[in-house]
């Protein structure tokens, strides 16, 4: 079977570093430079030929650059006749505006879930969990409360936006129970966080005790950090997909779950030709 080789964009160099050490790997050697023209240039400093190699570089920061970056990573590999190259993407680009990401590729492409390490989070750190509710802030994302709440075997709920008449604000209308209890909100993304806040005054006001929030990719951008520290939120916790160690000094509220076990053990599974959806339901150690 030939070696495994990975390799790091720019975009979380971090993240890599974690990726590579659980799987007792170094990282390969790369340089990135730019043109003077601004061109993104990749220079591969080490062999990859015959090697299963694998790419880690996320959709955040400077998204364009970046997915550039990894797609002349992908071909400087290819043309050194690497024998396989995977893009390991945490947060993947330009997905909002992909409704239909399978179509989207003519090649093998495995999703990964955050929701195993968010139910391990929940129990560890909630003490009150067997007495929660699972929160959706729109409808949309209906299927992913109602798994997490099956799974800890506790009630979901959901926040409606009602279409607002001329003139008028959004409604936002809360469908469910969170009298008395821990209300969790959940979603895929949060980017400048207007409405998982609006979430949480709802829900504070629907009578919930306490409101923490769990977001897989936190993005963060413009007014986000002092909507969140200005909310009601016991935590706003995050995965690792997106650098957070800039945005956790301004906001002690985060909380950021490591999400580097479930990508290196993907790779360890993609490289052994094993099956990669155990990982749909469990957390690797």
């Amino acid at each position: 079977m030939p070696n495994i080789k990975i390799f790091s964009g720019s975009s979380h160099p971090d993240l890599s570093q974690k990726i590579a050490d659980r799987l007792g790997l170094e990282l390969g050697k790369v340089v990135t430079k730019k043109f003077s023209n601004q061109e993104t240039c990749v220079e591969i400093g080490e062999s990859v030929r015959g090697e299963d190699v694998y790419i880690v570089q996320s959709g955040c920061g400077e998204i364009n650059d970046n997915l550039m970056e990894l797609l002349i990573m992908i071909n400087a590999c290819k043309i050194a006749s690497a024998s396989r190259v995977t893009a390991v993407i945490p947060c993947f680009p330009y997905a909002r505006q992909d409704k239909k990401d399978k179509g989207f590729f003519d090649i093998p492409v495995d999703n990964l879930y955050a929701e195993p390490a968010v139910l391990k989070w929940i129990k560890e750190n909630i003490p009150e969990w067997k007495n929660c509710t699972i929160v959706s802030p729109d409808a949309g994302g209906a299927k992913r409360v109602t798994s997490i709440a099956d799974r800890l075997n506790v009630d979901f709920a959901l926040i409606h936006k009602e279409r607002k008449k001329a003139n008028e604000v959004d409604r936002m209308v809360l469908v469910g129970d969170v009298t008395d209890r821990v209300a969790i909100l959940v979603d895929d993304m949060a980017d400048t966080c207007g409405t998982i806040c609006h979430a949480a005054d709802k829900l504070i006001s629907a009578g919930a005790t306490k409101v923490y929030a769990i977001l897989t990719h936190g993005i963060f951008s413009g007014p986000a950090i002092s909507r969140i520290n200005n909310a009601c939120f016991e935590a706003v916790v995050v995965t690792n997909t997106i650098p957070q160690e800039e945005k956790m000094k301004h906001c002690p509220k985060i909380q950021v779950i490591d999400i580097s076990m479930i990508l290196a053990e993907a790779i360890r599974r993609t490289h052994n030709g094993e099956s990669v959806s155990y990982l749909f339901s469990h957390v690797p150690l």
